[in-house]
């Protein structure tokens, strides 16, 4: 799968078949080795061990577990970079910090919004670009105490979550599980009071997938006028939250799943990294921000829903990057570390930390591109 280098053309769609990376031990990095660029080598023999300083990001929660990976894999070789992520921020935290200059990167499951690119080019002048890392998906989590399998329907899913199904022995729930009742009992709906791409990975769905039950467009935000919803900060404390509360049920990148929560299948689907591998490539479609070498991804979920294969609700996840830095040596650490996150070796830790799907070559190929144009 090649995605189309246009410059500022917006909706390129993604052409070609793809064949899921983390699927296929043929994976190969990109080509381009150009000794012109610093750190333009990928992987972990690429890295060079005399790098030194220190990287400063944060933001998404979801690439929490896959940045502990990708730090401890880096620091193997480069044991001179200090990498500091915060994933206390959530999405929106990480990129108002990176438009602010407090950043070196954003980790972001949400690309920066056409106000957010403009933002940002105040603080950058050569712009910001969004490069995907990192594909998940979004899990319907549940309190495990209600069995270890539920099956619920994007319809069901959005009148939970919108409170107009509000006990677990509602008909609805019964008629996606085979008719099987599920016991009486108050359903408390677990969400982020944070701006979180989880958040917004989970409404865009909903909204696209079933406008009718779920008439509020896709945010950071959960809406506010949905009432009665237990609201947690961060993607762990959801994952707290849900352990804790019997009944409860949620919206948490996969990786965050923990014991005493479970995931419901959607649709009769469950996640894998094969699943959400389908829905990559059914449904991505390239939407530039309009700055150079920009791959901010979006969704057709209609396409999405159609194949019986495709995990529905799939999360991709961004660094967000300047093109130019303040320094060279800020670039030459923090370009380094992109690389590597941006490697076959660097998805397969991820994959193996977080259970993520390793991003196909040729995208991988195209973040490289751009990384090397980065000053």
């Amino acid at each position: 799968m090649k995605i189309s280098r246009l410059g500022t053309v917006g909706a390129i769609a993604l052409v070609g078949g793809l064949v899921l990376a983390g699927c296929s031990s043929n994976t190969t990095p990109s080509d381009d080795t150009s000794s012109a660029a610093p750190g333009s080598a990928t992987g972990l023999d690429a890295i060079d061990a005399s790098l030194a300083g220190t990287i400063t990001a944060g933001g998404s929660s979801a690439q929490a577990n896959a940045e502990t990976a990708w730090t401890t894999a880096f620091n193997s070789v480069a044991k001179g970079v200090t990498i500091n992520y915060d994933k206390s921020q959530g999405s929106g935290g990480g990129r108002s910090n990176f438009i602010s200059g407090a950043y070196d990167f954003a980790g972001s499951d949400a690309p920066l919004s056409a106000d957010e690119t403009k933002q940002a080019a105040a603080t950058y002048p050569s712009g910001a670009v969004d490069l995907p890392i990192y594909l998940d998906g979004v899990a319907v989590a549940y309190n495990s105490s209600l069995g270890s399998s539920l099956n619920l329907t994007t319809a069901t899913i959005a009148k939970i979550f919108s409170g107009k199904i509000t006990d677990w022995s509602d008909p609805a729930i019964t008629a996606d599980n085979g008719g099987t009742a599920l016991p009486a009992g108050k359903i408390t709906v677990v969400v982020r009071s944070d701006s979180s791409g989880t958040a917004q990975n989970f409404t865009n769905f909903l909204n696209a997938a079933d406008p009718a039950d779920w008439s509020w467009k896709g945010s950071g935000t959960f809406p506010a006028d949905i009432t009665g919803t237990d609201a947690q900060k961060g993607g762990g404390a959801v994952a707290s939250e849900i352990a804790k509360v019997r009944g409860s049920i949620g919206y948490l990148d996969h990786s965050a799943l923990t014991d005493g929560v479970s995931a419901a299948t959607v649709n009769g689907i469950e996640y894998s990294a094969d699943a959400v591998a389908a829905a990559l490539t059914d449904g991505a479609t390239v939407t530039s921000n309009g700055v150079d070498g920009d791959l901010s991804i979006t969704f057709d979920y209609s396409k999405i829903t159609a194949d019986t294969a495709a995990y529905p609700i799939p999360l991709l996840s961004y660094a967000i990057i300047p093109l130019e830095f303040k320094t060279p040596e800020q670039a030459k650490i923090t370009v380094a570390y992109l690389r590597f996150i941006a490697s076959e070796d660097g998805q397969k830790a991820a994959a193996k930390k977080a259970g993520s799907a390793p991003l196909p070559a040729e995208i991988l190929d195209q973040v490289n591109d751009t990384l090397a144009t980065v000053k």
